[in-house]
């Protein structure tokens, strides 16, 4: 018989934390707490597997599970000396979900399940307070009818202000028993009205309803867009956790929180968190109520710290908190109860953060000798460098403070004010830049807040949904900001007579949680400290070079800095559209013979020398590999009419002359048309003062420097072993000339890009002219799928939703089709050139999982973005490390 509840609590578990695939990572962490004697309500949890079977049956269970589900409860009650339904001593169970991967949020949970007419009595003589227990049951009502009913939840704010409003009371711990009794009665008429039902008495009904909802949430639009973003795989499935409840609502002995073992926003290693006196956990993690700080470290003036509140229950917190940071070797996220006194645990999972306390907690625990080195890089998520490497408030800059709230994640940003998650999300899309505002966010704000720059709130702390989303996606928030009034209706958002409007500018903080009227500047972060001794451990492990792609000396200074070992991409058409060269190149494309173009083209020379001197002179030797001209040659002309009759005016021309080269040079199909190598066969004088250009900087540097640079010279859109043949020619007879004409000599190599499938099928052939390929897998993704990449955005995001493609293969490298190819071609080039450089310098070049496909093929180095630098030498490494190629190994 398959097992699909396993049991935990005080003495013995049935899981433990290796099994966090079939029982989620909230279920294995909840056995192994127990089974290290830290104190957790028993519970079971039923396995990630019926939940697979639970899509995959039509919705039904396997036939056994009831039957070890209420073996599991019978434990629950034998442990808590309660009876599940009992009238006299009511067992009451949190039912929640609990994936393999933390996802905050996105899935449902009901508490205080198994309260009903009369187990409420039951509850409230065994706690000698009715007012907490009506308090329960009204909350039990309200989430059960929400998540498992689908009643509105406005209904049931609805009713509770309406009844304060009647007390004329503001807060709901002022309401009494007889309060929430009404608040009971009013909930259940409302359920009836909803659904054409009573609300379900019997606790077996309700127990059963829950864990289908559970279920149910795995694939709720919330779920599936996190899935998305986060690359979970739809059919790893939930798991289901049942648990006994404990009460941190029975007074002021009593509280609930969520702390983390260091600083989930800065790294620090210091105890943090947040809690709130008589309350349940809900409370805290909603926003419902601004909470409490943890310890007295955080604490300001005027508030009360657990540590001062509580200092006994504060201590076995701090206790359980060295435990389980040594156990599990990584900063732990814990939520836990306090009843009457009593320290319970009720999860723990290793914490999000952010990027910078990632890299200051990794680098901290190695050198304390928690993880090592190879752990601590391995630890951190590539992409989440991108946190690190964006500007932030300019100090110097003028700036209109508006209000302040919790700095709940860090960085800055500055967008048009938007007040829902849809609107953030279509604004985003047009190309706006959007501040998210709202008074709390929910798990159904996930997609606004995916597409907003920054996300600010009125209520909720440093652990609300808000500050835990917008960490996991490096979007910088602040959150309980109670100091302004948002208006939905008029949306408006306002703070001490002034009022920003929807679609008026705003900049947030998100390290100092302050909030500015219009757009502030920014500046570039400086990297160093814990980053940079990160980096040199990546670099230590790394066998891939990582280069740049850049063709402006501020690209290259910034590749640089971030650690470059070169340029593997330098795409001179781009130098072309510079305003005072693109005359020049007009000229040339419009002259009707060759010495109509040479003389244009003596006019670019000195312009292309001072670009290509400009990179060596910054790269200080190290490789540039220069593509020459690949674009056809009508994109450098304007379409309308009147920059065609400038254009007529300034070259001495009939403006039908040009309408008539323009039309000359119109391809029905110009990717696959007269560009790359075909430009330079057709009009070998453009190469030609490429060539020259190179080869007189370089010479120009060597002599500055006493270093001579190292020009890679790549010709593009290869798919012939003769045009390759033909151009290479062109080159080393330029080279030769520039040498003679100078009496110095550097050393250069000549290679191409490949992106076309004939150059990859002929590699073997190709490289016996080549001493470099790169992969242009841009293009080569577009040759190999057939499709444009300016087009394919109307129809890739339908093929990713429906699963036809598991993600966008224009930023991950599609494995099987277009890295069949490049694995084709480094093979074939290989087996001919044992020694043939081979790299990669399409956008996949700064995308991990890419990344780990080059590691496997035994590539030399990557290319991409100087921004992404940083995240490809980090996943370098990783993917050395993983490959059992690294250079310590």
């Amino acid at each position: 018989m398959t097992q699909y509840v396993y049991s935990f609590g005080p003495g013995a578990s049935d899981g433990s934390a290796a099994l966090r695939n079939l029982l989620g990572g909230k279920g294995a962490n909840l056995a192994e707490m127990a089974s290290i004697g830290l104190p957790v309500p028993p519970g079971f949890t039923i396995t990630t597997e019926v939940c697979t079977a639970y899509y995959d049956n039509g919705h039904r269970y396997p036939s056994d599970l009831a039957e070890q589900a209420q073996a599991a409860l019978a434990k629950i009650e034998a442990t808590t000396g309660r009876k599940f339904g009992d009238k006299h001593k009511p067992l009451l169970v949190s039912v929640r979900s609990g994936a393999r991967v933390s996802m905050p949020g996105m899935m449902d949970t009901v508490l205080n399940l198994g309260l009903n007419d009369v187990t409420v009595q039951g509850l409230a003589e065994g706690a000698g307070d009715a007012r907490f227990a009506w308090d329960s049951y009204r909350r039990f009502i309200q989430m059960y009818g929400s998540v498992v009913l689908d009643v509105p939840h406005h209904r049931f704010e609805d009713i509770i202000e309406h009844v304060k409003q009647d007390k004329g009371v503001s807060e709901d711990t002022q309401l009494s028993a007889q309060d929430w009794h009404r608040v009971v009665e009013s909930y259940k008429d409302v359920v009836h009205a909803e659904t054409g039902k009573p609300f379900p008495q019997d606790p077996q009904d309700q127990l059963w309803g829950a864990i289908g909802a559970v279920f149910g949430s795995w694939m709720n639009q919330r779920a599936v867009t996190y899935r998305r973003l986060h690359d979970i795989p739809a059919d790893w499935g939930t798991a289901v956790n049942v648990q006994a409840m404990v009460f941190g609502n029975m007074g002021n002995d009593c509280g609930t929180g969520v702390c983390f073992t260091r600083d989930p926003s800065t790294g620090l290693n210091a105890f943090y968190g947040e809690y709130l006196l008589n309350a349940q956990g809900e409370d805290v993690v909603a926003g419902i109520r601004t909470p409490l700080p943890l310890s007295e470290t955080y604490a300001k003036p005027g508030e009360t710290s657990l540590e001062r509140a509580m200092p006994d229950a504060y201590a076995e917190l701090v206790r359980v908190r060295d435990v389980l940071e040594r156990h599990y070797r990584d900063m732990q996220d814990i939520e836990f109860t306090i009843e009457r006194g009593k320290l319970y645990m009720l999860q723990t999972r290793n914490g999000k953060r952010t990027a910078a306390a990632g890299v200051r907690m990794a680098v901290e625990m190695a050198q304390a000798g928690l993880i090592d080195e190879r752990e601590a890089v391995r630890r951190i998520n590539p992409q989440s460098l991108d946190q690190l490497l964006h500007p932030t408030l300019d100090p110097k800059a003028p700036r209109r403070k508006l209000s302040s709230g919790l700095p709940a994640s860090p960085g800055a940003a500055s967008g048009i004010a938007v007040f829902s998650a849809d609107e953030a999300e279509m604004r985003s899309q047009k190309g706006e830049s959007v501040i998210l505002v709202r008074i709390e966010t929910s798990p159904e704000d996930i997609h606004g807040m995916h597409a907003a720059r920054g996300i600010l709130t009125t209520r909720g702390g440093m652990t609300s949904h808000a500050a835990v989303v917008a960490r996991g996606m490096g979007r910088p928030c602040v959150a309980g900001a109670g100091g302004l009034h948002v208006d939905y209706a008029a949306k408006t958002l306002s703070a001490g007579g002034v009022t920003v409007q929807a679609g008026e500018m705003l900049t947030i903080d998100g390290a100092t949680g302050e909030i500015f009227v219009g757009a502030v500047p920014m500046i570039e972060p400086a990297l160093s400290g814990e980053f940079s001794i990160l980096m040199g451990w990546a670099d230590e492990f790394r066998r891939l070079k990582v280069r740049a792609n850049a063709e402006t000396p501020l690209d290259a200074e910034t590749a640089r800095k971030f650690g470059a070992e070169g340029i593997g991409l330098s795409r001179t058409e781009h130098m072309f559209f510079d305003p005072e060269r693109i005359g020049a190149v007009r000229q040339m494309i419009m002259a009707g013979d060759e010495r109509g173009r040479r003389l244009a083209l003596d006019r670019l020379l000195p312009f292309q020398r001072r670009d290509f001197t400009d990179l060596f002179r910054i790269m200080a030797g190290m490789p540039v590999t220069i593509r020459l001209l690949d674009p056809p040659l009508h994109e450098f002309l304007p379409h309308g009419e009147a920059e065609l009759a400038e254009i007529a005016e300034a070259l001495g021309m009939n403006t039908a002359a040009i309408h008539q080269r323009a039309a000359e040079l119109a391809e029905t199909n110009p990717m696959l048309g007269h560009r790359g190598c075909r430009l330079g066969i057709s009009f070998p004088e453009i190469y030609e003062m490429q060539a020259r250009a190179i080869f007189e900087a370089a010479l120009d540097i060597a002599v500055e420097t006493g270093h001579a640079p190292v020009p890679e010279i790549m010709i593009p859109l290869v798919g012939l072993k003769r045009e390759l043949e033909i151009t290479r020619g062109q080159i080393e007879t330029v080279a030769q000339a520039v040498f003679t004409e100078r009496g110095a000599k550097i050393a250069y190599s000549i290679g191409t890009m490949i992106e076309l499938p004939r150059a990859a099928i002929t590699a073997d052939t190709i490289a016996t002219a080549a001493d470099f390929f790169s992969f242009g897998t841009n293009d080569l993704t577009q040759t190999v799928f057939g499709l444009s990449r300016d087009d394919a955005g109307k129809f890739l995001p339908r093929y990713i939703e429906t699963g036809i493609l598991a993600k966008d293969p224009f930023v991950t490298l599609d494995i099987e089709g277009v890295g069949a190819m490049v694995r084709i071609a480094a093979e074939k080039g290989r087996s001919v050139k044992p020694d043939l450089k081979l790299g990669i310098c399409g956008e996949h070049g700064g995308d991990p999982a890419s990344i780990a496909f080059c590691e496997e093929i035994g590539l030399d180095y990557v290319s991409c973005s100087p921004y992404r630098v940083p995240v490809a030498r980090l996943a370098a490494a990783q993917a050395a490390i993983g490959a059992g190629t690294d250079r310590t190994a």
